[in-house]
């Protein structure tokens, strides 16, 4: 079965434009869409409207409990996401430590620092 696709172009991430995206894949989640492909590809030279609207893709997915996979994210807007701390708005886990001193998990019975 395919997925839908919500195909974004300049529109949808300049500035204002993200309630309209986020209306677009809400409806194709209430047409039964488990999971939607956010296609980026023609978005054109991404500013920080293209991070606004894909952050609030992301935060509508997951506040309906839906996948979102998204594609098309060129070098330029990889890099600005990375700039602002954001690089899993694009599906990817951050490859970095955690800060000294902190721990991951805490077992039953570990003694407290």
């Amino acid at each position: 079965m395919t997925r839908p696709t919500l195909a974004l172009t300049g529109p949808d991430v300049a500035a204002g434009g993200a309630p309209a995206a986020c209306l677009r894949l809400a409806e194709l989640y209430g047409a039964g869409a488990a999971s939607v492909v956010c296609d980026l590809g023609g978005i054109g030279p991404p500013g920080l409207g293209a991070v606004d609207t894909l952050a609030r893709l992301r935060l509508t997915s997951r506040r309906l409990g839906r996948g979102l996979t998204v594609t098309g994210a060129g070098p330029e807007l990889r890099a600005l996401l990375a700039l602002a701390g954001l690089g899993e708005l694009l599906g990817e886990s951050e490859e970095r430590e955690p800060p000294v001193g902190v721990e991951e998990g805490v077992e039953p019975g570990d003694p407290a620092p």
